[in-house]
């Protein structure tokens, strides 16, 4: 019997390192923010909490029982319905590897002292402290080989791009434009921390990359500084910035104090800073948008005018939302700074392709599919709207509403909603009961589980449609 119960042993703590480690993962590997931030507090209950302590309690028959036909039977299910699945990193690797010998070694001692006490905590506890320390040493080890590196690229100009909302776009639109004249390099999909921009140096970045536009992304005060003073970019942008992730940063000011920390690079040439910031007028910084005047946004693209050296200037790109024309002008702005003509950047802007999963229209099964799943923030949210409300046709919006804001801001975008659209789908709950009270026109369809959202699509939707994926938020928030 003791052998089953070191079995056992083992299987309950790589189930609980597996669920811990899934969590770390989706939090940047910060346990403060698992315990603290988690939205689904009830699989902290269910998947850790409660086997934990019955683990304790239970004999070891009936939480045999427990453990192998329900607990089991249902951690399999969760993770095989989980929309962002645990990814095997080294990292991950690591830890369920020590995790696995630290309690194999366990397991060893006690059979030994021939005792029949195999405790949880001892093992998560070791597994957590030693891979943090590990960690923290490859880390610095791997910057310390980046910075070399960056290092020996002769004439590498580094851009450097934050803001509350717009970031990604910005970085892929000025890709763009800087690649009809420059080689260009940038970071891939919405990597914006330290750890991404390190790995992204070390394994991609090729030494006859000429520019390296970055995007920087933070969820505390210092996390800008930190990428701003290890790249130490020639030019930074820093875009709208407003209340998004107000519940990491508590203020506004807090928000636009880490923005500005972009500004501290030692070799910094210029800064292109959106009004959204309050800074004083130096010669190293331009102010944007306020030489821009919108003249057009609709299902067919924006234009716009800039005053650029005294001269008005006409532009237009195929891309959706207003909005586009504020991280344009940024875009524009950097662009001629670098030397690029005004006629290169508007040709250039005339083949502009839009951001995948952002205002990205497409046409399926008979359907206009308008893709806005990750803009995230109010203003980028209630343009989608507006442009959804120039279709002639039946409107539908499946959204889960804004996450990581405020009451007043998913109340006002919950009205936008009630005057445009036809069919309401609300995915996850985590703002499904607030919005469901502002959405009177229609009563929406709540879906908890977006695995079903598909056949809920099939049947409630018909050719002739327009469909509008606004936001998009993974299921554990």
């Amino acid at each position: 019997m003791q052998y089953f119960d070191i079995f056992t042993h083992i299987v309950v703590v790589m189930s609980l390192g597996w669920y811990m480690i899934t969590n770390l993962q989706w939090y940047n590997y910060n346990l403060q923010r698992v315990i603290t931030k988690h939205h689904k507090v009830q699989w902290h209950i269910v998947y850790f909490v409660t086997p934990f302590l019955l683990y304790y309690i239970f004999p070891d028959i009936y939480f045999d029982i427990y453990f192998y036909l329900l607990y089991l039977t249902s951690f399999f299910y969760w993770n095989k319905n989980l929309d962002r699945p645990l990814v095997l990193t080294q990292r991950v690797k690591r830890f369920l590897g020590i995790l696995l010998f630290i309690t194999l070694a366990i397991d060893a001692l006690v059979f030994l002292s021939e005792t029949y006490f195999y405790g949880l905590f001892l093992p998560l506890f070791l597994v957590y402290g030693i891979t943090t320390i590990l960690e923290k040493i490859i880390f610095l080890k791997y910057k310390a080989n980046a910075k070399n590196y960056l290092n020996t690229i002769d004439g590498l100009t580094i851009i450097a791009i934050t803001a509350s909302y717009g970031k990604t776009s910005i970085k892929n639109y000025l890709y763009q434009i800087l690649s009809k004249d420059y080689n260009v390099y940038m970071t891939p999909r919405s990597i914006n921390t330290i750890a991404g921009i390190v790995q992204d140096v070390n394994n991609h970045l090729t030494n006859d990359t000429k520019i390296y536009i970055v995007e920087a992304g933070a969820r505390q005060t210092g996390d800008i500084e930190e990428i701003t003073l290890f790249l130490e970019p020639q030019y930074a942008i820093i875009g709208s910035v407003g209340e998004q992730h107000i519940e990491y940063f508590k203020t506004l000011d807090n928000i636009i104090h880490t923005k500005m920390e972009i500004l501290k690079s030692p070799r910094l040439v210029h800064g292109f800073v959106h009004d959204s910031v309050p800074i004083l007028k130096y010669n190293t910084i331009t102010k944007f948008p306020s030489n821009l005047e919108i003249t057009c946004s609709d299902l067919n693209g924006i234009w716009f005018d800039i005053k650029i050296d005294n001269k008005i200037e006409h532009f237009h790109a195929p891309v959706l939302g207003s909005f586009n024309a504020i991280n344009l002008t940024a875009v524009i702005l950097m662009a001629k700074k670098l030397g690029m003509s005004i006629d290169t950047i508007k040709l250039a802007l005339h083949n502009l392709k839009p951001v995948e999963h952002r205002l990205h229209l497409t046409k399926v099964n008979g359907k206009l599919i308008l893709d806005d799943s990750f803009n995230g923030n109010l203003e980028g949210m209630l343009e989608a709207v507006q442009i959804a409300s120039t279709y002639d046709g039946r409107k539908v919006i499946i959204t889960p509403g804004i996450v990581e804001s405020t009451m007043e801001a998913n109340v006002q975008f919950a009205k936008a909603i009630n005057e445009v659209f036809d069919l309401v789908i609300l995915t996850g709950s985590l703002n499904s009961k607030l919005l469901e009270k502002v959405i009177v026109k229609t009563k929406p369809i709540i879906l908890e589980d977006k695995s079903k959202l598909q056949d809920t699509l099939a049947k409630e939707t018909k050719i002739g449609d327009l469909i509008l994926f606004a936001n998009d938020a993974p299921n554990f928030i």
